[in-house]
């Protein structure tokens, strides 16, 4: 097989001041000549079967929209920590909260409109196809900051950008033209529609996560929507019943070989390498999610125990730490808002839980406390401490 068949090829185009510069546009999908299936149907059988054991375990949660909840909230720090943002899942708790952060508000407003970009493109893919229109209302959810609204939100690009480097001449990486665009993305919304063709979904959406980098269809937000892709193709596919799967924590922990190997299809046409990797970070993140959903589960189970056999175990407490389940970092104010129960019931569950050591109380102030659901949050932030620059 001679994979180079599969590279694109490069336009020449020019700035304003007459530099001229080498843009690339990819060949269209699918990948011709077509993939060695063999050299990936053992580890697409492992994917498969880790994908597998998730989905089994969401089902057998006390509560998968709880889990759902927090996993969002994961993926979204971790997505824009590969874009560049400071934010930790503390932070975004803390924000939501309506408590300050420790880092810059941008950086976390920017992590809460993932969110909210997420959460709409998982609603909307239950009643409107995954297509372009989709994708640019995506986009102006997730571009919906002080930082993305100069950026044409839920708009695909009219003007050149490029991947590292000050200008395209001295660019790592420069996308096809404003002029060529619609060409590869009209190919990809209709590769993700084609059911002539029997491409197994982890595969297609290991293709078109590349195709849609390559392309790199607006100004900015393409990594992240790049990385949503994924998930609503495994939703839309069947192949997930809750979106649970995301491969940030992956991709940021193999940051080099990732761009790596988006840069090998596009220099080599080497897809087998790269769908290697993406299926090797499916069987890691899979099996690290159903062992943090198990976890949890038994966190949960151990403190519900610990309270019952305190011998102060109220309705009030339980209560409490069932709000702390979807809220682990919180403060009075909003258990009382949310749960209806009285200040004074609140502090006396509270120094309860603290007793416990399932609570812990962080600012050390006497008024505007906050309280941590410290072993909980330890098991969700796994993997998500800032990038080191």
């Amino acid at each position: 097989m001679d994979k180079k068949q599969r590279v694109g090829r490069y336009v020449k185009s020019s700035v304003v001041g007459g530099e001229s510069y080498n843009a690339y546009v990819p060949q269209l999908l699918p990948p011709n000549p077509g993939l060695d299936m063999e050299a990936l149907y053992p580890l697409l059988d492992q994917a498969n079967t880790a994908i597998g054991r998730l989905d089994g375990m969401s089902m057998v949660l006390p509560d998968s929209s709880l889990f759902l909840y927090m996993y969002i909230r994961k993926e979204a720090v971790l997505s824009s920590q590969i874009e560049g943002t400071q934010s930790s899942l503390s932070d975004l708790l803390l924000f939501e909260s309506q408590e300050a952060p420790g880092v810059p508000l941008d950086d976390v407003t920017e992590v809460s409109c993932y969110v909210t970009a997420m959460n709409y493109g998982l609603e909307r893919v239950k009643e409107f196809p995954l297509s372009l229109r989709l994708i640019k209302e995506i986009h102006a959810h997730l571009m919906n900051n002080a930082r993305g609204g100069n950026k044409q939100p839920g708009e695909f690009r009219s003007s050149q950008n490029w991947i590292g480097g000050s200008r395209p001449g001295n660019a790592h990486f420069v996308p096809p033209p404003p002029e060529y665009i619609m060409e590869g993305l009209g190919n990809l919304e209709k590769f993700l529609h084609d059911e002539t063709r029997h491409l197994p979904i982890l595969i297609k959406a290991a293709l078109a996560h590349v195709q849609f980098e390559t392309i790199h269809p607006f100004l900015d937000g393409n990594g992240r929507l790049g990385r949503l892709l994924i998930t609503f193709i495994l939703c839309v596919e069947g192949i997930l019943k809750q979106p649970l799967l995301y491969l940030s924590l992956y991709l940021k922990s193999n940051r080099d070989l990732y761009y790596g190997h988006l840069q090998s299809v596009r220099q080599n046409g080497d897809w087998e390498a790269w769908i290697k990797f993406f299926l090797t970070g499916v069987i890691e993140t899979a099996q690290q999610a159903t062992e943090t959903a198990q976890s949890i589960v038994a966190l949960f189970s151990k403190d519900r125990a610990a309270i019952s056999n305190s011998g102060k175990s109220t309705a009030a407490i339980f209560t409490i730490h069932g709000y702390l389940q979807q809220h682990p970092i919180v403060n009075t104010t909003r258990i009382k808002e949310t749960t209806k129960l009285s200040l004074p019931t609140i502090l006396r569950s509270l120094a309860v839980l603290e007793s416990l050591k399932i609570v812990k109380e962080v600012t050390g102030k006497d008024r505007h406390k906050i309280f941590v659901y410290d072993q909980y949050l330890a098991l969700l932030s796994k993997g998500t401490e800032p990038l080191s620059n």
